[in-house]
């Protein structure tokens, strides 16, 4: 997958960890974005290096999608852990 794919993936990853934990982010919209499209990145990283589970080459595999999500959620929760609601 070329980087464009990984772009896309995160953009969506970052939207599904939205619907997953819903509430107001410090970010916003946009902030959620990036950080989906740094949990793809981050999660493709992590499956790849200590799981043993190499990423697929291709877009529609599931482990890469779960990856994906997965990454995006633990960097909204650390997001949300550091930086709070700063919307109050």
């Amino acid at each position: 997958m070329g980087i464009i794919s990984w772009i896309f993936l995160g953009l969506v990853a970052g939207a599904i960890a939205k619907l997953l934990l819903p509430g107001r982010d410090p970010g916003g919209f946009v902030g959620t974005t990036l950080i989906g499209v740094a949990g793809a990145f981050i999660g493709g990283w992590i499956s790849a290096r200590w799981l043993d589970h190499p990423i697929s080459k291709h877009f529609y595999d599931g482990a890469t999608w779960a990856a994906a999500i997965g990454g995006s959620l633990v960097l909204l929760i650390a997001y949300r852990l550091l930086f709070g609601n700063s919307r109050d």
